[in-house]
This record gives C-alpha cells, sequence and structure tokens, in this order.
C-alpha cells in the first residue's frame, strides 16, 4: 500500500480504449500517481485488482457483461481496502445511488478537469469520499424522497436511531447526531448541501484546516466513514 511519500497506485477500469489510453496519459503526468494496470471489463479488472493489489481503482459503470456497480464487491474482497472511484458518462442518480451503496468511494462524471480528478483522486486515498458538484444536488434529491416499498430495505435500516415515520425520518433521543457541537452541527449541513472545505471555511470565516478537524471529529462520533455518508445520515435526518 502506497504511503504519503509514494505515489498511489492505480487500476484504470474503462472498456473504451481511447478513452482508457488517454486517461492513462493524463494521469501519468502527475507524480502522485502511478498506474497499474488497465482493463476494459469487469473480468479482466477483477484479475488484475488481484494480481496487482492496486490502492485505487477508477472504475467505468457501463462495462461489456457485468456492470461496474456490481464488480464492486468483487473488487474490495480481491483487494482489503482499496478504495473505488467511479468514473463515467452517467448521471443517472439511479448508477449513482447503486454505486454508493455497494461501496464506491465517490462518484465523478467524465466531464471532469484532469486538474480536478487526480486532487479527487488522493482525497479518496486520505479516506474522504467525492461526489461530482453536479450530482450532488441529485443525490441529495434522492435521500429526502420519501421511502417506499420498492426501495431498499437499508435507507432507514443503515441509519441507526433513524425511523421513518410517514416518509419522514425522526431521530431518537440516542442518536449520535445529539454529540456534536452546535459548530459541528452548522458543518454537517454544510456537508449535506454538497459544499467542499473550502467552500465552508469561507462561508463561516474559519481556517481550511480547521474545518478538516471538525470534519474529523463529525465522522468519528457519527461512526462513519466519509462525508458522501455524512451527507447521507444528515439528509435522512432532515438537517437541510
Amino acid at each position: 500500500m502506497s504511503t504519503p511519500h509514494t505515489p498511489i497506485r492505480l487500476l484504470v477500469v474503462d472498456d473504451h480504449n481511447l478513452f482508457r489510453r488517454g486517461l492513462i496519459a493524463l494521469l501519468g503526468q502527475d507524480a502522485r500517481l502511478r498506474v497499474l494496470g488497465e482493463a476494459g471489463d469487469a473480468s479482466h479488472a477483477l484479475n488484475l485488482a488481484q494480481r496487482l493489489q492496486p490502492d485505487l481503482i477508477l472504475l467505468d459503470n457501463h462495462l461489456p457483461g457485468v456492470q461496474g456497480v456490481d464488480a464492486i464487491a468483487d473488487l474490495k474482497q480481491a483487494v482489503p481496502g482499496v478504495r473505488i472511484l467511479m468514473l463515467t458518462v452517467s448521471e443517472n442518480v439511479d448508477d449513482m445511488a447503486a454505486g454508493l451503496r455497494s461501496g464506491a468511494d465517490g462518484y465523478l462524471l467524465k466531464t471532469i478537469h484532469t486538474e480536478a480528478l487526480c486532487d479527487s483522486i488522493c482525497k479518496v486515498w486520505e479516506g474522504d469520499s467525492v461526489v461530482s458538484p453536479e450530482m450532488m444536488g441529485k443525490l441529495v434529491g434522492l435521500l429526502r424522497q420519501a421511502p417506499t416499498t420498492d426501495a431498499p430495505e437499508a435507507t432507514a435500516s443503515e441509519a441507526p436511531g433513524a425511523q421513518a415515520v410517514s416518509g419522514v425520518f425522526a431521530v431518537s433521543a440516542d442518536d449520535p447526531i445529539h454529540q456534536l457541537s452546535p459548530r459541528e452541527r452548522e458543518i454537517l449541513v454544510l456537508i449535506a448541501k454538497g459544499d467542499s472545505n473550502k467552500h465552508i471555511a469561507r462561508a463561516l470565516e474559519i481556517a481550511e484546516t480547521t474545518v478538516k478537524i471538525h470534519v474529523q471529529h463529525i465522522l468519528r462520533k457519527l461512526g462513519l466513514s466519509n462525508r458522501v455518508h455524512a451527507a447521507v445520515y444528515a439528509t435522512e435526518r432532515g438537517v437541510i
């Protein structure tokens, strides 16, 4: 596994050869990253992942045969601790929701600029999660919809302390959200709206490093692993 002083080792999975080769060339210009291998389908990706043990996998969803979202569980089992960042053209909110529920650590659109993609890879490797700004509003909108009988059961059951009542989540007295300070709750609201640490720092007129510390405290108190999960958690509890 990579350390802060060694490049993040990547596996690129995309069925479009021209796009894949161009992406690899662009990623190779960033000293923080090193591409170990490439694959055009889920089966090849799984074989390479088992052999190369990458730190992070850039995964398209629309692959021949098994879709990317359906390969996430096997990839994570093959490489314990691997981060998976979906990079796709799909702006379908159901595709994004399926990817995040399956364990993806982020969801980016292929329209992203190279510098932003490289920065996002580094953020995900450091334990953060990323979602394209164009998709965050859709994610929040999806989460605010009333649950239906056809929706996955995990929506309510995966959120300890929250119960659905007439389509609205009521927060129980023992919910860990009550452990947050007023400032932490304020930051949680901004996270749920999709704001970056930089934007939060500007909005609250505090240092970005202070925001990072607050975010770490929020995640620890809520028992969550990244800010996307925090956004889901907050939206389910109606904090925005």
